[in-house]
């Protein structure tokens, strides 16, 4: 028995070995090839703009290809799913928003935010701005509320996809307002943009990426910022505390996921050499200028923040009574 024992545990012992060599050999040859760079939305927005910026620099170091893949519609949830589905081996990658902690509370989702999914590192965090086509008349955030007391259910805001950041933004301004304004969803921020610059739109909660230029070129109006303070790239805009509508503190945080069961040698290279791009001084100034902030984690600390706001939107969601149509 003991001579049997003894075989077994030399056996698991090898069977172990073999398996650390296999995890370390993947982290040493990884990546051999093109890697594949999902992002859930249309091309032109926000995520686009922070893929190529990382792809381009994983490209650089590595010598190998990223290749940014936009997988717009269903909320998202096509993209994700194409990530939950593919080979866990590294070669597919994405870039995720808050979005991935939100929607599984406003629709079942072919997926498991938490389980189908290996956390990789989170990248930036960028305040939510309220932007107006010019055609709107009103130049404040108190203008606005009027206008929508006045004309309660004319005035809509786009968004960049139902049960989306941008989504809840404007249904927590109509709750903080005491307002009524119409959604209309669109697939990734980069359409909402174009309706929004055409006048189909009235209203739209962006990220800052996506319209520091309009505004400076005087193609849209933005009234306000979540957070505590302004941001630099548009110091003369006030936060929604300083406009009169405290409470409104939305931000939108992008990270990257793998699909679940991704080598953890493979997880490490990724998170390590993600870490390094956001730590590169012409990469904060990058992000600064577009009115984001760098946000450096280990894939630990982001997997807490997706499960820590998956908790806190099915609080937001249950006491505003959002639904997706």
């Amino acid at each position: 028995m003991s001579n049997a024992r003894d075989a077994l545990v030399r056996a698991l012992g090898g069977a172990a070995l073999v398996l650390f060599g296999i995890d370390a050999a993947a982290q040493s040859a990884y990546p051999s090839r093109p890697i594949r760079f999902i992002t859930p939305y249309a091309p032109g927005g926000s995520t686009s703009v922070l893929a190529r910026l990382v792809g381009q620099h994983l490209t650089q170091h590595w010598g190998q290809n990223v290749i940014v893949d936009n997988r717009p519609g269903g909320n998202t949830v096509i993209g994700t799913e194409a990530l939950a589905r593919a080979a866990a081996d590294g070669y597919s990658i994405m870039l995720v928003t808050s979005t991935h902690s939100i929607l599984p509370n406003l629709m079942k989702t072919p997926y498991d935010p938490i389980e189908d999914f290996a956390p990789i590192a989170s990248l930036g965090v960028s305040p939510q701005v309220l932007t107006l086509n010019p055609g709107v008349p009103a130049n404040t955030v108190q203008e606005l509320i009027a206008l929508a007391k006045a004309k309660p259910g004319q005035l809509n805001f786009a968004s960049s996809g139902a049960g989306g950041p941008t989504h809840l933004s404007g249904e927590l301004f109509n709750l903080l307002a005491g307002v009524k304004t119409q959604h209309i969803p669109y697939k990734g921020g980069g359409p909402a943009m174009i309706d929004l610059l055409g006048g189909h739109v009235q209203m739209f909660f962006s990220v800052p990426i996506n319209i520091l230029g309009h505004v400076k070129s005087g193609k849209l109006k933005a009234l306000a910022v979540s957070g505590e303070s302004r941001i630099a790239a548009l110091p003369q805009m006030p936060t929604f505390t300083e406009a009169g509508l405290p409470g409104f503190d939305v931000k939108t945080w992008n990270g990257v996921l793998a699909p679940a069961g991704t080598p953890r040698a493979i997880v490490d290279k990724l998170s390590g050499e993600i870490a390094a791009i956001l730590g590169k001084a012409e990469v904060r100034e990058k992000l600064n200028s577009l009115g984001m902030s760098t946000m450096i984690s280990t894939p630990e600390q982001f997997g807490a923040l997706i499960a820590s706001d998956l908790a806190l939107y099915r609080k937001v969601v249950k006491s505003a009574h959002i639904r997706i149509d």
